[in-house]
């Protein structure tokens, strides 16, 4: 793979993306702000995951040599520049969005992220559980983002509950990829969850938070906002989760995080194509 595709993380950009997509086809239309929208958060998400990678530089030395930068694929200047382009291009796409509807809480949503996911890879990576929250609070804020480049009051109120479920479960697996990562963190002198308070917390805290995504999944449904459908759909993802779970609480060796850490991710993304399966009877 071209290592300046590989290093924005294509798969967590698409996850990003899907986000806009759904809240799109939620409101069942597509227009100029919505596919501007998708290369807003396209560009954000990859200027993000480019500067983490350039802060992380050394941290990566040891938990992953392979990536762009420590494999010497892209210099530590170059993704420096690469990460500012991206987020100069994230940001004009947003301008775009609220010059054509007028709608400037969409624009400022986007200079809130530059910030945001900038100082994040400077500084709030290494807060403990704080910098995990982040994590899954940028995640929720792309549902937020495209409901309000929408700008149907229905719809920003429907993507604010499914960011709201987007960041729990985010923050969770982020919890869980420090698990994963805890020895190169260690070797940096990172201060993240386990290393501070321990694996079994860190589980313990994650395990508490898919069981809160779980339960509040049939809400979805029995508050008229998506169909049966649905319902259907989202018992396959709340099952992943729920085993996710107890994997997890059970044991936090680095081989069951970074297994419980992908069943999450296949778990959203199922949870996703329940959003938009189940929006198709809501009118």
């Amino acid at each position: 793979m071209n290592p300046y595709i590989e290093i924005i993380r294509p798969g967590n950009v698409i996850m990003a993306i899907i986000a806009v997509v759904l809240i799109a086809i939620i409101d069942h239309s597509i227009s100029i702000p919505i596919i501007l929208a998708m290369l807003t958060v396209l560009f954000e998400i990859s200027a993000g995951n480019v500067i983490n990678d350039y802060f992380d530089y050394k941290i990566d030395l040891i938990n992953k040599p392979t990536r762009p930068i420590p494999s010497g694929k892209i210099k530590l200047k170059t993704a420096r520049n690469y990460a500012y382009l991206l987020f100069a291009l994230g940001t004009l796409c947003g301008l775009g969005i609220s010059l054509l509807t007028g709608n400037w809480i969409v624009f400022v949503i986007v200079l809130f992220s530059d910030v945001v996911l900038y100082y994040y890879a400077y500084k709030l990576k290494t807060t403990p559980l704080i910098g995990n929250l982040t994590v899954g609070f940028m995640t929720g804020l792309c549902f937020v983002f495209a409901g309000y480049s929408v700008g149907n009051p229905r719809i920003i109120l429907i993507s604010m509950i499914l960011g709201f479920f987007a960041f729990v479960m985010t923050s969770a697996r982020e919890i869980t990829k420090d698990i994963e990562d805890i020895e190169g963190d260690k070797e940096e002198g990172a201060k993240t969850l386990p290393i501070l308070y321990g694996k079994k917390l860190s589980a313990a805290i994650t395990f508490i938070l898919i069981i809160i995504d779980c339960l509040l999944c049939p809400l979805l449904y029995f508050k008229g906002i998506f169909s049966i459908l649905y319902l259907a759909i989202i018992l396959i993802a709340v099952i992943i989760f729920v085993y996710s779970a107890i994997l997890i609480i059970k044991k936090q060796d680095v081989k069951t995080a970074a297994k419980v850490s992908k069943y999450l991710k296949i778990g959203m993304l199922i949870a996703f194509v329940s959003f938009a399966i189940g929006s198709f009877q809501i009118l």
